[in-house]
């Protein structure tokens, strides 16, 4: 038994010892997740560098969708990860700076469900309009479609830019620490914000349901004559089903974790009132 005891204590005290100092777990960190971003980067750009191989995929409205989805998580990924490390290494940049590297950021984040909506409304139409598919979706009108993409994602963060360098333009000139809330810093902007995030997201949430209703309908009357397509179109609504729970999670993240950082300060004032 006192060996036992004696073999815990040295155990407990290894690990004691083997515990990583605040800077060296902020070191440790940084270091992993500039790996992963890393990694997500160097994978989205060689997807993206075999499509531009292939002449025969620029203009078919599939992969079209698809290299600008690569794209924009990229610039996103990119954007993101140079706002992580200014602000690990407290670097205070001007808030001219600020304001374009977060009207990029925020562009990109909302652009990532619109173009997700916009996929499935293509797929909507190969599959239940298959004769009209090649005159409904055109480069063209893709084309037209991601430019209608990126002037909606810039409608949120483009107006709170344009709030404060009305109210003041000297404003741009300090220098802070850049984060999304630095532009945001009147009420009013972070319930528009709010508002602006659940309108974008019912709407796209109701193209998704829509255009997935109505491939699974396709899928299962083809499924008779067609039960190649048809599974293919099953495939598709599965992968799609996917990326709106990836679009949902995105979306609900910063609501979760902003009421996650309240629910303990709420059971504590519960308990402070019952035991007083």
């Amino acid at each position: 038994m006192t060996n036992l005891s004696a073999t815990l204590v040295l155990t407990l005290l290894q690990l004691q010892s083997m515990q990583l100092t605040p800077i060296e777990e902020r070191n440790f960190k940084m270091f992993l997740v500039l790996g992963i971003y890393m990694l997500f980067i160097y994978i989205n750009m060689a997807m993206m560098f075999t499509l531009w191989r292939k002449p025969s995929f620029h203009h078919i409205a599939r992969y079209m969708l698809f290299a600008h989805m690569l794209f924009n998580d990229t610039v996103l990924l990119a954007m993101s990860l140079i706002l992580y490390l200014l602000g690990n290494f407290q670097v205070l940049v001007s808030r001219v700076a600020c304001a374009c590297m977060v009207l990029v950021s925020s562009c990109t984040f909302t652009n990532a469900p619109l173009n997700l909506a916009v996929m499935s409304l293509e797929r909507y139409t190969a599959i239940c309009f298959p004769l009209r598919h090649s005159e409904l979706a055109t480069s063209r009108r893709i084309q037209q479609a991601v430019v209608l993409v990126w002037a909606l994602g810039l409608v949120n963060v483009l107006i709170d830019v344009c709030a404060l360098f009305l109210t003041g333009p000297s404003f741009f000139l300090s220098r802070v620490l850049c984060s999304r809330e630095q532009l945001g810093t009147a009420g009013w902007q972070q319930e528009k914000a709010k508002a602006m995030n659940v309108l974008l997201f019912l709407v796209v949430t109701a193209v998704l349901i829509f255009t997935y209703v109505a491939i699974m309908l396709e899928a299962r009357s083809a499924s008779s004559s067609d039960p190649r397509s048809a599974q293919r179109a099953l495939n598709t609504v599965l992968l799609h089903v996917l990326q709106l729970g990836l679009s949902l999670m995105s979306f609900l993240y910063a609501e979760l974790e902003a009421l996650l950082v309240k629910l303990p300060l709420v059971f504590l004032h519960r308990c402070a009132t019952q035991t007083s």
